[in-house]
């Protein structure tokens, strides 16, 4: 091989290897690293079962930090999730969940009381509706008494 040759082989393995240094330390993906998924749940990951008419959450002791509440419509009609709470100003599941669908709602919880409820006409009234506290405070209550 010329030294020319072999020059710009070399030029050319730089070019490559600082590419690959700069994209890892941007964010970017290289070859050996796996790509990171948008999707995956952020935070504590919470359960919260919907039914005719009670919400049932996987965990009743909460602290500040992150939480993805899974919520499952497991009853006959439409169900939705709502949380309002400090910092959390009425953040709600996409869309209405029909019988057996579910989705998931990512908030960041500080300390303080989050009502949790169910947004569709009447459901809150009818029993759909529970107050957690995070920072050592009680464990989530049901005014309808489940």
């Amino acid at each position: 091989m010329s030294i020319r040759r072999a020059a710009r082989h070399g030029a050319h393995a730089l070019a490559i290897g600082t590419a690959a240094v700069f994209a890892a330390a941007c964010g970017g993906t290289t070859p050996s690293s796996p790509p990171t998924s948008a999707a995956a749940p952020a935070g504590t990951s919470v359960t919260a079962t919907m039914t005719d008419y009670h919400i049932a959450l996987s965990q009743t002791s909460f602290t500040p930090g992150k939480y993805t509440f899974n919520a499952v419509n497991s009853g006959k009609t439409p169900h939705a999730l709502e949380i309002n709470g400090p910092g959390v100003v009425n953040q709600r599941t996409p869309g209405t969940l029909q019988p057996g669908q579910s989705a998931t709602l990512t908030v960041t919880l500080g300390t303080g009381s989050y009502e949790l409820w169910c947004p569709i006409d009447g459901h809150k009234g009818l029993g759909m509706d529970l107050t957690v506290t995070t920072g050592g405070g009680p464990a989530p209550s049901s005014p309808s008494g489940y």
